[in-house]
């Protein structure tokens, strides 16, 4: 099976990961396509193939050399996005891309192009993977999947390139921010790690956002409108009061680099009572610190106008930047560097403006910076995969692997 027959073949699988499930894996999708993976290492040769009843699949390529070599893993998410679906995902291939729009459904006028996505202009003459734009595609990430797993049979079938043992881990719920979570580290048992779950080629990161969720609940006071002069307390304009005490210059839209953002995932309610549901980012901990205190003021500010309980704030930090783990480590990026290079890729070192699993696994003693898996557009009908780009990142893959065993 070709590199890309097996990406091919992983995104005919609907692995949507699910908030609130409060299982793991977070939907039955995830555990179906973990146990077809399961069947394929084992069939291709890996050893110590497991797959645990949350749903984590690791399995290894033994050493090939006798020198003392670090050991070395790669990880990947088997779970997509809920923000769009992943079921019947249709895909098909662009054969030299030639610049222009793309018509991703006809009958629906859902048009891929370069006026809006600019970066296509980047895989001119490359083969394209896209939707039909009905879902998602799913490269995020089961093209890192494709790669790790087709880097792994190049290695077997190329047994001239000495490497020492190499473990690969799939782990479900990415996407809803707990694919580490009971990641069993121990049992992995890396030197360091990779994930593979980056965009655009060449990019190398090991730089993320600290994270938090916060949530605002707003108890109104409801009566006769007609009688409601000094005793009414509408919860949404008091939310409204909220969202406009934050910073307007300080949301997603407005920020890029490394600035940190306030960003409101939902709202609902009613005169009585309402919620609102943000995320906080900050790549400088100090200032991500000062965010949270920030939604604390303002919920202190308006429970001192409007009455204690008014306002009740519950935040949680989710992550936090792995610079700090990856510092004390940098030859792990200077081995990727390398690789990269020498697979005919400039690197592209730069912070990402979100977490990976990678980011948690760092905090848990596993050093795991982020490689490019090549695909663009996440979570949504405008997601594609250049095939030359997996086919790079299988590639370097194969050369971090040498590389290691070299030093």
């Amino acid at each position: 099976m070709t590199l890309v027959e097996r990406f091919l073949k992983y995104v005919s699988f609907d692995t949507q990961s699910a908030e609130g499930t409060n299982v793991t894996p977070s939907t039955p999708g995830q555990m179906v396509f973990a146990q077809y993976l399961k069947s394929e290492l084992e069939s291709l040769g890996l050893q110590d193939v497991t797959l645990d009843e949350h749903g984590y699949l690791l399995a290894t390529l033994p050493a090939n050399t006798d020198r003392v070599v670090p050991t070395i893993g790669f990880i990947a998410h088997m779970d997509t996005s809920p923000d769009m679906s992943g079921q019947n995902v249709n895909p098909r291939i662009v054969h030299a891309y030639d610049g222009t729009d793309i018509t991703l459904c006809a009958e629906e006028s859902i048009i891929l192009s370069p006026k809006q996505f600019p970066e296509l202009l980047f895989h001119k003459g490359e083969d394209l993977i896209v939707t039909d734009g009905k879902t998602l595609l799913g490269a995020d990430d089961k093209a890192g999947i494709a790669e790790i797993v087709s880097a792994m049979v190049y290695l077997m079938e190329h047994p001239e390139i000495k490497h020492g043992k190499i473990r690969i881990g799939f782990n479900p719920d990415e996407e809803i921010g707990l694919g580490a979570h009971k990641f069993n580290v121990d049992a992995f048992g890396c030197d360091w790690a990779y994930t593979m779950d980056g965009g655009e080629v060449g990019e190398l990161e090991f730089e993320n956002f600290n994270a938090a969720s916060a949530k605002v609940t707003i108890q109104g006071r409801n009566v006769h409108p007609g009688y409601a002069k000094g005793k009414m307390i509408n919860a949404l304009l008091v939310a409204h009061k909220f969202i406009s005490m934050l910073p307007a210059g300080e949301r997603p839209e407005h920020t890029e680099g490394y600035e940190g953002f306030y960003h409101l995932v939902g709202l609902e309610g009613d005169v009585d009572h309402a919620t609102l549901n943000y995320i906080l980012r900050d790549h400088d901990r100090a200032r991500f610190e000062q965010r949270k205190a920030t939604m604390a003021h303002i919920a202190d500010a308006l429970n001192a106008e409007l009455g204690e309980g008014t306002v009740t704030l519950d935040m949680h930090d989710q992550y936090y930047n792995m610079r700090q783990q990856i510092e004390p480590v940098m030859h792990v990026i200077d081995i990727a560097k390398e690789a990269m290079l020498a697979a005919g890729v400039t690197p592209r070192v730069q912070a990402i403006r979100g977490g990976t699993d990678g980011a948690q696994l760092s905090f848990k003693g596993l050093p795991c910076p982020n490689i490019f898996a090549g695909g663009l557009n996440f979570h949504g009908r405008f997601e594609f995969v250049p095939i030359q780009s997996m086919e790079k990142a299988r590639d370097v893959i194969v050369k971090i692997a040498e590389l290691t065993a070299l030093r």
